[in-house]
Parts: C-alpha cells; sequence; structure tokens
C-alpha cells in the first residue's frame, strides 16, 4: 500500500473520544478501536495485518520511534506527543501511551497497546518546534546526531524525557485517570 502524500490539514479530534491500538511486538496492527479506524480514514481490514508506521507521519523524527522502541521493548511503557498520517493525508496529533504486555508465564513481550487522546494545543506548539529541529538533524547527521540533541537538550533543561513530556502534556490529574482507566477497559 502506498503512503499518501501529506496534506496541509488537520483532523480535529474529539476530546472526549480514545484511541486504542494493538500490535504484534513486531508492531504489526493486530486490533484497531471503532475511532482509529475512522480518524485514521482506512477500513478495518486495511489497517490488520498492516505495520503501524502506516500512519507515521513524515513531520515526526526517527529519533522519536526509536526512543520509543527501545523503551517498549525493554518492557517499559512510553508516553509521546504525535503526529499521525490520515489516509488521505491529512493529519491528527496525539498523546499517545504506548505500554507492552508482557507474559506472565515466559516474561517475553507478547503485544504492545496503544492509548491516544487529542493532544492540546499547548503540547502541539511545545513539541512541533523540536521535532522539527529533530527531523533537519536527521536529515544532515542521521539518527545518531538527531539522538545526541534530544540528550542533549533535556540535559540542557535539567530534566530526563519522562518529567519533561509529563509537562508537555499534563499527565495529571484527570489526563492521567484517562490512561489508568482505558489501560484497566483493555487489559
Amino acid at each position: 500500500m502506498k503512503r499518501p502524500e501529506p496534506i496541509d490539514k488537520e483532523i480535529k479530534l474529539d476530546t472526549k473520544r480514545y484511541i486504542v491500538s494493538k500490535t504484534n511486538p513486531q508492531g504489526i496492527i493486530e486490533y484497531g478501536n471503532d475511532y482509529f479506524v475512522k480518524v485514521s480514514g482506512y477500513k478495518e481490514s486495511e489497517l490488520i495485518g498492516r505495520p503501524h508506521n502506516i500512519i507515521r507521519h513524515p513531520d515526526m523524527p526517527r529519533v522519536a520511534f526509536k526512543l520509543m522502541w527501545d523503551r517498549i521493548s525493554s518492557g517499559n511503557n512510553f508516553i509521546a506527543v504525535v503526529k499521525n498520517l490520515a489516509k488521505d493525508g491529512s493529519y491528527y496529533w496525539v498523546v499517545t501511551d504506548f505500554e507492552p504486555k508482557i507474559d506472565a508465564i515466559t516474561n517475553e513481550i507478547i503485544s504492545y497497546t496503544a492509548f491516544r487522546k487529542a493532544a492540546s494545543q499547548e503540547a502541539i506548539n511545545t513539541i512541533a518546534p523540536i521535532y522539527k529541529k529533530l527531523i533537519e538533524i536527521e536529515k544532515d547527521g542521521g539518527l545518531e546526531a538527531s539522538e545526541k540533541y534530544f540528550r542533549g537538550f533535556l540535559e540542557d533543561k535539567k530534566t530526563t524525557y519522562n518529567d519533561f513530556i509529563d509537562k508537555v502534556v499534563g499527565n495529571k490529574g484527570l489526563f492521567k485517570l484517562f490512561f489508568k482507566a482505558m489501560k484497566k477497559m483493555f487489559s
């Protein structure tokens, strides 16, 4: 399936709805809730069995996904602000909490679930220029240079990735309860 050409059209998400998808350990989509199907613009049959990066927007730096895979493949969750690409080329911003599901007997990762909610305009305004800078660095210096820059950015701010992203997305109170409820519902 050919990746759509991005267009400058934003899909505004319903702040009261959530997007959920599950993948196997290799990132192949096994489930997407109705809202995921609707927002992405793909039919369910076009999503199931496809790599999750089918919705990856080119405005997302590769280092964001490297950090995600580093975290979730080691059994930890990962929260990020993500710009996704719909089938028609439009885009939508979400706060995503990726969580691995680990087999209790083998202790191996058996799936990943992504819980998504509309990103606030404040979170988008904060993260978009950072992503733009990371993409520029990746074009000239590659993934390694981008990762070094981002680690330096965090050190300069005297923060960790988790603390930085928690501040950007407002990961507290009702926001935190939302993700907790979604995880409980889908576990």
